[in-house]
């Protein structure tokens, strides 16, 4: 069986059954035993043991040889034997220990690659995926020309001169002087008629004079009166 149809049937079997990390290198010049190793990961013992049985009968089903299958008793490490290929099952903790992708993994072989366009996978994968029309970043989009208006040179002109004599105007015109409040000036203000009546009345009246018990006391009135005693002697009777 030719080489490419062969880990084209491996990688289709390893994914039949979710096969996790799946690898794929080519080892040709590193040994003459084998052209190509694969490596995947099966999280279960259950899950290796079927992955094991997937590559087996798919590629017996095509007419491939398969020389020896190891390790289905415990399930951690399980290794298919198709003579031109070696598939690694294992589950995570034992690969991590093994680093079998350190060993061979100089030339890695692209899983696009593995899958040739007669499959069902390849035909699906090659051919063009159609767009939902529901969005609208989907749908064909009409390309929107340019429109150029021309206005006549005349026109455009007399548009450009208005401009810049409204600018100018704009430039030269000074800026509005405000009013300047006079501060600290008296008013002037005409008095009511009543008030004129009012000032006019007490001037014709003539001023009250004060009498003169009401005057102020003189000097002599104002001092105090000193009283005299006299003693009087008494005569014998």
């Amino acid at each position: 069986m030719d080489i490419k149809k062969l880990q084209t049937l491996v990688v289709d079997a390893l994914e039949d059954v979710k096969g996790q990390d799946i690898v794929l290198f080519d080892t040709t010049h590193l040994t003459s035993l084998f052209d190509r190793i694969a490596v995947v990961s099966g999280t279960s013992n259950r899950q290796t043991k079927a992955l094991a049985a997937s590559v087996r009968d798919k590629v017996k089903a095509a007419g491939g040889d398969v020389i020896g299958l190891e390790g289905e008793d415990t399930g951690e490490w399980v290794l298919v034997d198709l003579g031109d290929m070696i598939v690694h099952i294992m589950q995570p903790a034992i690969r991590q220990y093994y680093r079998l992708e350190e060993i061979w993994g100089e030339k890695p072989v692209k899983l696009g690659a593995a899958k040739r366009k007669s499959t069902v996978e390849g035909i699906e994968a090659d051919a063009p995926k159609t767009k939902s029309k529901h969005l609208a970043a989907n749908q064909d989009q009409v390309e929107a020309k340019p429109v150029n208006e021309r206005k006549p040179a005349a026109k455009r002109a007399t548009a450009a001169s208005k401009t810049a004599a409204a600018g100018t105007a704009a430039a030269k015109k000074p800026a509005a002087k405000k009013a300047a409040v006079p501060t600290g000036k008296t008013v002037k203000v005409a008095p009511s008629k009543s008030e004129t009546a009012a000032v006019e009345a007490l001037k014709a009246k003539p001023p009250k004079r004060t009498p003169k018990a009401a005057a102020a006391p003189s000097a002599e009135a104002a001092a105090p009166v000193k009283k005299v005693i006299r003693r009087i002697k008494k005569t014998e009777e």
